[in-house]
């Protein structure tokens, strides 16, 4: 007997309730929480949440804190920029110039670091860049200057690069994989030179995965906090780490946190947006 067309209309919605119960549950509601805390102002641990104002984002004009959002945003782009600029070569390699046999194995050792913790790479480098570390180890071995990165952005910058570059890899190599070959052949038999095949032809081609690199490893820069908390110092303070100290530092302010909280939200929900919009689809589906 054919089901009632109500029941089928039905169906679709009820395999995804689970689903959206979940997504409404750890996602959504927190959101909402943290907009509504977002409007009570001096909001202590216990108090009770009535929205009344914006004070709490007027507070985010305050030279400091606007100096401390625009930092983060400078380190968040000079580290799309090293993983575009490192990235690039890598995957156009792996896809383009590798034995094809090579090309999963090549994937799998740029996808191994994402397999660790990210507080045990921040470690791990750590050891790397201290004062006795292995970097300055080797640099005394050959009585070269050492290097003091700790505690420093060049620290920070490194970390959240390293910590990123395989996902840039990643959509770059999607990308230039589906690269029609063919018009590469014809710019150099009509006489381009590699440098201009490369320009006018490759990047046109894999410019939206490039435009999804970027927007992916600009919002996870954004947002990182291992690599700042643990190879910066109080001159690496970034916005992230500023919303952990007004939640659980030494004298929390819920409202002014939830208030940064939010716009950051605003801020990856927009970039994921046009990421949407302008991503390379094939990049997305990995």
């Amino acid at each position: 007997m054919p089901r009632s067309s109500w029941t089928q209309r039905l169906e679709p919605y009820l395999m995804l309730a689970p689903a959206g119960v979940w997504l409404f549950l750890l996602l959504i509601l927190p959101t909402l929480m943290i907009f509504q805390i977002s409007l009570v102002p001096d909001i202590k641990p216990g108090d009770l949440v009535n929205p009344s104002s914006l004070g709490n984002y007027l507070e985010i004009f305050d030279p400091i804190v606007l100096w401390i959002v625009a930092r983060s945003i400078g380190l968040s782009i000079a580290t799309t920029v090293l993983c575009l600029l490192l990235g690039f070569p890598v995957a156009y390699w792996i896809a383009l110039l590798a034995p094809r046999r090579w090309q999963n194995l090549l994937l799998l050792a740029f996808v191994l670091p994402l397999w660790t913790s990210s507080l045990l790479r921040s470690y791990a480098w750590i050891s790397i860049l201290r004062p006795t570390g292995v970097l300055n180890t080797i640099l005394s071995f050959l009585h070269l200057p050492t290097l003091d990165l700790m505690n420093q952005l060049p620290a920070v910058l490194i970390g959240m690069t390293y910590s990123l570059l395989p996902y840039m890899v990643l959509i770059l190599y999607a990308s230039l994989e589906k690269l029609d070959r063919r018009l590469l052949e014809a710019a150099a038999d009509l006489g381009a030179k590699p440098l201009e095949a490369f320009l006018q032809v490759t990047v046109p081609q894999v410019l939206p995965g490039i435009a999804a690199g970027v927007l992916l490893v600009f919002i996870n820069a954004i947002g990182d906090f291992v690599n700042p908390e643990l190879l910066g110092g109080p001159s690496s303070m970034t916005a992230a780490r500023l919303v952990y100290s007004k939640f659980l530092g030494a004298s929390p302010d819920w409202g002014m946190g939830s208030a940064l909280s939010a716009l950051l939200i605003m801020f990856v929900t927009l970039s994921i947006v046009l990421l949407l919009k302008y991503g390379d689809k094939n990049a997305r589906t990995l």
